[in-house]
């Protein structure tokens, strides 16, 4: 069983960043994918990026060149840097992992506001 952790949720006004952590409670080495995906008022939730053990990584199109995804396999964590945050990037914030058993795990989200 992982436990993921987020924080670094919070309020921005538009054009500002913020970095996403989330930590996971044990060893992350038998996740193969680790990613964030985020769920607005009234609509599905997202895959917004991840990242597989190797490093290889995948965006959605709406935050290319915005956001940077990386994962720390050592310190068990990974983290998303948002920069360029635009009002349509306001949702609730989770951190995924599935495993190569095909468990997926969830954290509890964190809330991200951009707003002027």
């Amino acid at each position: 069983q992982v436990q993921l952790v987020e924080s670094g949720g919070g309020s921005v006004q538009p054009g500002g960043s913020l970095r996403l952590s989330c930590a996971a409670s044990s060893s992350i080495v038998a996740i193969n994918i680790m990613g964030w995906f985020r769920q607005a008022p009234g609509k599905q939730r997202e895959l917004v990026a991840e990242v597989n053990r190797v490093g290889s990584t995948d965006y959605a199109d709406s935050v290319k060149g915005r956001f940077t995804i990386s994962r720390d396999n050592a310190k068990n964590t990974v983290t998303v840097q948002m920069n360029s945050l635009k009002p349509e990037d306001t949702a609730v914030y989770y951190c995924n992992a599935v495993a190569d058993d095909n468990k997926t795990y969830w954290g509890q989200g964190t809330q991200v506001t951009v707003s002027s």
